[in-house]
């Protein structure tokens, strides 16, 4: 997809981008037009040098290539979210199977786009990405080990309570672990399996497809959040969204 005559902002942004990529000649091209729109940009040619890069906590967003040398873009990834880095990451790859879109997704990449793009498009995904994130830390209003506010939402731990608009809403004990779960990680993409084994655990012998139903059940119950959603990400499976 080519984005024509995208217009945004020319403020000076003073946000830092890590431009991972083992071709010079892409590295090059996008330093050159993020830094032309008010970046600050540092780039890696190999996997572990992003790595050691990115968990120095300097960056604001990463664009990850998938095919890098000593340690690939999934890898690099899976390790970020592992060790708790939530630094927004773009994945981009000469190749566009479905199935690696998702499996980017599940391990917790913001965003997805195929080589060859066009330089407009990576800035408006880069622009939207990090409002996203922007919109997710200023729409957690509170947040303590045991009580959650995001928007109307509000969550406490300890009561197993929930209300929206302040007005008491009955969950039962499965439905708040779910929406308390994925509450606390908004942004991020859970299979039907992962959600499984986070919220039911591994005993668990039942059909995966349970998940589905609760998610109808919470979604019937709390209604349409103000700035929040739980949604569904076709394909994957659910996430929890900020959306101020």
């Amino acid at each position: 997809m080519v984005i024509f005559g995208y217009k945004r902002e020319t403020a000076i942004i003073h946000k830092r981008i890590m431009v991972v990529d083992d071709d010079p000649s892409i590295v090059k091209i996008i330093k050159l037009y993020l830094t032309k729109h008010g970046y600050e940009v540092e780039d890696a040619g190999d996997g572990f040098a992003a790595l050691n890069s990115i968990q120095s906590g300097r960056f604001d967003l990463a664009v990850l290539d998938l095919m890098l040398p000593r340690l690939d873009g999934w890898a690099v990834c899976r390790q970020l979210r592992e060790n708790g880095d939530m630094t927004p990451i773009i994945m981009l790859t000469a190749r566009g199977e479905v199935h690696e879109r998702i499996e980017g997704l599940r391990m917790g990449a913001d965003d997805y786009l195929v080589k060859p793009f066009d330089p407009n498009e990576l800035l408006a995904r880069i622009d939207s990405v990090l409002r996203r994130t922007a919109q997710t830390r200023t729409g957690m209003k509170a947040e303590t080990q045991n009580e959650l506010n995001i928007g109307n939402l509000s969550l406490l731990m300890d009561s197993y309570t929930t209300a929206v608009d302040s007005k008491p809403v009955s969950l039962t004990r499965r439905e708040f672990d779910l929406i308390s779960f994925l509450a606390r990680r908004p942004g991020k993409v859970y299979s039907r399996e992962d959600l499984i084994s986070q919220v039911w655990g591994w005993d668990f012998d039942g059909e995966d497809r349970v998940v589905d139903l609760y998610v109808q059940r919470i979604r019937r119950k709390l209604g349409n959040g103000d700035i929040w959603s739980l949604t569904t990400v076709w394909g994957v499976g659910y996430k929890f969204e900020v959306n101020a």
